[in-house]
């Protein structure tokens, strides 16, 4: 009976009713964040059962003290991985400004300034040729694997109760109210288990046209499609005697104490255009140096996982080299990125192309981005138990860390007519900072003329 008078004084420190909401058009990221809504409404972590009117007014209002809005940690842990996802569907990386042969003109007559096919994802200072033009189609695939090198397809999360005090808790309860643990019921978890499939292709048109011989202008126009596949299993961990105050569903002498969600959705439309200038600084043999600028336009859809939300710009220092058909190169710049959920870096590349034939070009690349500062994306501590013994609730298991990226690149250009060249390449992940996969691969044709 003092459990139930005590649920029921809980009552003025949390809403007893949840406000409807308009039904609305599902995005993707509604689509992740269903997997946490085991109850009517919109409200992640709600209680059905608890909830429920039919039920004891005392127990009614214990449906709220799992949600974000009264527990931070919850609503950290859900807010990451949302934003984990929504922030590196504008990652993916674009294909060179200039592919194929590079030319100057020297007294009115076109001058070959390279002999090999060009890199893939590196630049070279080389640019393109006054009024030569460079159109490329291209496309990218991604399957997001690991999230801090921990596998998408069995993440755990422990959700914790809110901390709840009123005027009278102390004597109701008969203990110290503002330690967690006091009431009883505050020692109550979720553990859910997640498995989740996020997909991402990319199908990219790009134009890069030769304003003079030392300056190039170009665009990206990327086609995303994302796709989403997932579910969630959750348990009510009870603590102490019956009956039950936190369930999915069913009376407190009969609860449901798990339930379990699946999603599954794709959307598709135009990602996050990017615009690109590079000017040629110097133009000897065997040593070339130029830079390089782009700005990526929040044109995607952020609701739909199809592009960032924000602002992007880079600004890139290339060296390149020529030794007969041996072309090295080295970049490094800085990456600014406008989203709230995002963090600058510190751009590193360096790799060659190797005219392995008049017809084959091998292109090698180490591609780094180091994080700058603190990321935004911070995974929320430990929660400690107080009462009636103290324990330790780490939220999930995704470690706190940074979030550098570094991959190895590896692929070649066939020449396959004149002007017309064949591309194909992989990357893989070097370490496993962020959301990443285990291969990207990128075929595309570029032609230039």
């Amino acid at each position: 009976m003092r459990r139930f008078v005590l649920t029921f004084a809980l009552c003025t420190s949390a809403p007893c009713v949840l406000a409807p909401r308009p039904l609305a058009a599902q995005h993707l990221r509604d689509e992740l964040s269903d997997l946490f809504i085991f109850g009517p409404g919109h409200d992640p972590l709600f209680l059905g059962g608890s909830g429920d009117p039919n039920n004891p007014v005392n127990i009614q209002i214990h449906g709220n003290h799992f949600i974000p809005s009264a527990v931070a940690s919850n609503g950290t842990v859900i807010s990451f991985l949302t934003n984990s996802i929504g922030s590196n569907v504008a990652n993916v990386p674009v294909s060179s400004t200039s592919g194929g042969s590079t030319f100057s003109f020297e007294g009115g007559t076109p001058v070959r300034t390279s002999t090999s096919a060009g890199p893939v994802f590196g630049e070279r200072a080389q640019t393109l040729g006054r009024g030569r033009v460079l159109a490329g189609l291209s496309r990218t695939g991604v399957n997001f694997k690991t999230m801090r090198g921990v596998s998408l397809d069995d993440i755990h999360f422990t959700f914790t109760h809110a901390n709840t005090d009123f005027p009278g808790c102390d004597s109701i309860a008969g203990g110290d109210c503002s330690l967690l643990g006091v009431p009883s019921v505050e020692n109550e978890t979720i553990s859910l288990d997640l498995a989740l499939d996020v997909k991402l292709t990319v199908t990219s048109f790009l134009v890069t046209y030769g304003l003079s011989d030392r300056l190039d202008v170009g665009v990206v126009l990327p086609i995303v499609t994302t796709s989403i596949e997932g579910s969630t299993n959750a348990q009510i961990n009870p603590f102490g005697p019956p009956p039950a105050v936190h369930f999915f569903g069913g009376t407190p002498e009969s609860p449901v104490l798990t339930a379990s969600r699946f999603v599954r959705g794709s959307a598709t439309g135009l990602g996050d255009v990017d615009a690109r200038v590079k000017l040629n600084l110097r133009r000897g043999d065997p040593v070339a140096v130029g830079v390089l600028a782009d700005v990526r336009f929040p044109t995607g859809s952020e609701s739909d996982l199809l592009g960032s939300g924000a602002w992007a710009a880079r600004g890139l220092a290339i060296v390149s080299a020529r030794f007969g058909s041996f072309s090295p190169h080295a970049n490094v710049g800085y990456l600014y990125r406008g989203g709230d959920f995002e963090s600058d870096a510190v751009l590193g590349t360096v790799g060659f192309d190797h005219l392995l034939a008049p017809w084959a070009t091998l292109a090698v690349d180490l591609i780094s981005q180091l994080q700058v500062g603190d990321s935004p994306l911070q995974v929320p501590g430990p929660v400690i138990i107080q009462a009636p013994y103290t324990r330790t609730i780490n939220p999930s298991e995704i470690p706190d860390g940074r979030d550098d990226l570094v991959d190895g690149s590896i692929g070649v250009k066939l020449t396959a007519a004149p002007g017309l060249t064949v591309v194909g390449n992989t990357e893989w992940p070097l370490n496993r900072g962020g959301l990443r996969a285990d291969v990207i691969w990128t075929v595309g044709l570029e032609y230039g003329f």
